[in-house]
């Protein structure tokens, strides 16, 4: 039996082996870790040659992930991301390999570069300025020495656009803006100066799209996404303004202006959505009162007074209301001249008034503002056969209806005329021969308006009664004489229709 002293000297003779084991086999770990490492910045080398972006940043990020301390894995992984246009997750990296390699001139050339795209002028002279005491490759200090120069009249012109600015010069200020932003592209307060400037020069497309950039560049850009919805609103695009105003309260719930601004807009939105409705389901009455609240909502912007108005004018004109329609539209027209969609409505009610010529004139003013509009081709050549029409025969005047009347009105007109100008009531010869025609007018005007079919080509300019309009008809003509009326009855009980017709 082995003693356990012998045994415990035995077991300790072979510590020093077991160490240097240990140090071998995590020497061989190290190494291993190295070599995969390097194995994914080679890769990731090839692909970014290859221009396959997207494979070579996940070689480079596993590089970075296999070796915090890489500074060649960082920069090979910003220049993918500059490839890309990702300057902002560009930047951390080339300041991680500055950290790492101070005396990198290449990174922090780069990273000047990009601080000045920012906008941050006074960083970016201080990485050219590191760069030149770096000792610089000859390249490399030609460019730091140029970026300086550079710096220094950015610097200068900044001034002076700050300057025009607060002396209201906004043109010089927008000029002087533009050449900056030229070179400091990614700089959000720039953009946002110059919007302002485009604000005060009514240019409000130019300063929708530089407040939009700002938004973009600056997290969190509640201002921004504040003042495109008020240019918006301003505009009269009340939908989009709602859009905006979301947008920045998606950022910050408790934005006082945001949220006054949302309030406002959304019932806005609500009364103007809410009338087109209405108008689809030609519920024209109620349409009117919410177009009467939405100006009383906002009745300081012109483009909601004027577009209310408008539909007022339009819903008038749909509802038949003839003599509203005129006022409202002429309202609309004296503030707005060309506005095509109030002459149509206004045309509209002048011929429910029978007001042809006037018609004709407000079509003619919407085709020469829009000669493509198919809807001003048909009026105008409707009014112009309702104003030959009614220098004929008009079968409304002589019902004395109006040409919205009722079919029930219609029959209630004819029934008294019929009665008073029955040939039956008149005893003189020439009396009689007169009531006889004017009894036969009266029955075909009825026959006429009381027809869907009939009365509808007589709406569009056309007598259905006329032996001219009935020649590509199979050349049948209505022909009718008093004796074809004798004997009828307006009241009998077949009612007003159990008249017979002729055909020869």
């Amino acid at each position: 039996m082995v003693a356990p002293r012998a045994c415990l000297s035995k077991v300790f003779s072979y510590v020093p082996f077991l160490l240097v084991l240990i140090d071998l086999q995590c020497e061989g770990i190290e190494g291993g870790i190295n070599a995969e490492v390097e194995k994914h910045l080679e890769m990731g080398k090839k692909l970014l040659a290859a221009g396959q972006l997207a494979d070579a940043l996940s070689h480079f990020h596993a590089a970075v992930d296999g070796d915090p301390d890489n500074y060649v894995a960082y920069y090979r992984r910003a220049t993918v991301y500059l490839a890309m246009g990702k300057s902002k997750s560009a930047l951390p990296d080339l300041s991680k390999v500055i950290e790492l390699k101070p005396d990198f001139t290449s990174a922090r050339l780069q990273r000047g570069n990009l601080l000045l795209k920012q906008g941050k002028l006074n960083e970016a002279v201080e990485d050219y300025k590191k760069v030149l005491l770096s000792n610089p490759s000859e390249k490399e200090a030609n460019e730091a020495k140029s970026q300086l120069t550079k710096s220094d009249e950015l610097q200068r012109i900044i001034t002076q656009a700050r300057a025009a600015f607060e002396q209201q010069e906004y043109t010089a200020a927008s000029e002087l803006l533009d050449i900056l932003i030229e070179t400091c592209v990614w700089d959000s307060e720039l953009r946002e100066l110059r919007a302002e400037c485009y604000i005060q020069l009514d240019e409000s497309g130019k300063a929708i799209s530089d407040l939009k950039a700002a938004s973009k560049l600056k997290y969190d850009n509640t201002e921004a996404f504040y003042k495109i919805s008020i240019i918006y609103y301003q505009l009269g695009d009340h939908e989009l303004s709602l859009g905006e105003i979301r947008e920045c309260l998606k950022l910050d719930p408790d934005h006082k202006q945001c949220f006054a601004h949302y309030k406002q807009v959304k019932k806005l939105n609500k009364q103007l959505t809410t009338g087109e409705d209405l108008v689809r389901q030609e519920k024209f009455s109620d349409a009117i009162n919410k177009y009467e609240s939405a100006m009383k909502t906002e009745p300081n912007v012109f483009h909601y007074t004027l577009y209310a108005k408008e539909r007022i004018c339009h819903c008038h004109s749909k509802n038949e209301q003839a003599k509203e329609a005129i006022r409202s539209c002429t309202e609309v027209l004296e503030q707005d001249a060309g506005n095509i969609n109030a002459l149509k409505d206004r045309a509209e009610a002048y011929i429910l008034e029978e007001q042809y010529e006037e018609a004709i004139k407000d079509f003619e003013v919407a085709r020469d503002h829009n000669d493509n509009d198919q809807g001003v081709k048909e009026g105008l050549e409707r009014a112009q056969k309702l104003l030959k029409q009614s220098q004929k025969k008009d079968y409304y005047k002589i019902l004395g209806v109006k040409r919205n009347a009722k079919k029930r009105e219609i029959i209630k007109a004819y029934r008294k005329l019929a009665m008073q100008w029955h040939p039956d009531n008149f005893q003189e010869e020439n009396e009689k021969k007169q009531a006889e025609k004017k009894f036969i007018d009266i029955a075909a005007a009825k026959e006429v308006l009381t027809d869907p079919e009939m009365r509808k080509k007589f709406d569009s300019g056309e007598d259905p009664l006329d032996p001219e309009n009935q020649q590509g008809e199979g050349g049948q003509h209505f022909h009718r004489s008093w004796n074809q009326w004798q004997g009828f009855n307006p009241f009998g009980s077949g009612g007003p229709f159990n008249f017979k017709f002729h055909f020869n």
